[in-house]
């Protein structure tokens, strides 16, 4: 791990997510959208940003292999690998919603050791490295300081998700004792958190490509990431301020 620099990869994830600009952003609002085989929306728009985004990454890094939602694996099975997901937040992103993102992360051993998070239509970019912080725009930024969950806004995903874990009775239990609890999903709600505004979130029903960039940029924010035990395939996360993340997770029947 010693040996990658990790700045010019920094450099070329950021290169890729500005060619990945060009594809989504003239697609917003105009675009079809038809279904995987999964149930999931999918559009040309996630298939073009993801063409280019593989071009740049591997123009920069050959050696390198590449994860990624819509295009799957390339590359050895071994080394560092490059995690993509073009566009987190189809759904939204299908309905003209403007809190879609990018999402490129690289890992060495199964760990992120570099994560971006890419807001296309709000013109902000959270980038850092292991042992680098984290930056919005070029500025540092770091998790909320608050520890009270009746002050606190804290975010969490889709319901559903906390359904098909078996933790309804967790989700009720924050909606009643939790003033501020928001739904800020998918990606967007995660950056709310590295930029502060939201102290912590709690997210289910995830895949390797929606969490990568995350598990490295919020330690480099100063807070804490706990990964939940994978369920059916998916895993969740517990985010943001350490001492909210631990009273969260107490909520959780299983962690």
């Amino acid at each position: 791990m010693s040996s990658i620099d990790f700045e010019k990869v920094a450099a070329v994830a950021c290169a890729a997510a500005d060619l990945a600009r060009a594809e989504v952003l003239p697609r917003f609002r105009s675009v079809a959208v038809e279904t995987k085989g999964d149930g999931t929306p999918v559009t040309e728009a996630d298939l073009a940003a993801e063409r280019v985004i593989r071009k740049r990454l591997q123009e920069g890094f050959p050696e390198f292999s590449i994860l990624g939602e819509e295009y799957g694996a390339e590359g050895r099975s071994e080394g560092p690998e490059w995690i993509v997901d073009p566009i987190d937040g189809t759904l939204g992103f299908s309905r003209g919603i403007p809190l879609f993102s990018t999402l490129i992360a690289l890992a060495v051993d199964g760990e992120p050791v570099m994560g971006l998070i890419d807001l296309p239509a709000l013109d902000e970019r959270y980038v850092g490295w292991k042992g680098g912080g984290c930056r919005r725009n070029g500025v540092p930024t770091r998790v909320s300081e608050e520890t009270d969950l009746q002050r606190a806004i804290i975010s969490h995903g889709d319901p559903f998700c906390f359904d098909e874990r078996g933790e309804r009775p967790a989700f009720d239990r924050m909606a009643r004792e939790i003033p501020f609890l928001r739904g800020y999903t998918d990606a967007f709600g995660y950056a709310q958190v590295l930029g502060g505004g939201v102290a912590a979130m709690v997210d289910m029903g995830l895949r390797i490509w929606d969490v990568a960039p995350v598990q490295i940029l919020i330690p480099e924010a100063g807070g804490r990431c706990v990964t939940l035990s994978e369920h059916e395939g998916k895993i969740g996360l517990v985010v943001g301020n350490p001492s909210l993340v631990d009273q969260l997770t107490a909520f959780l029947s299983r962690t």
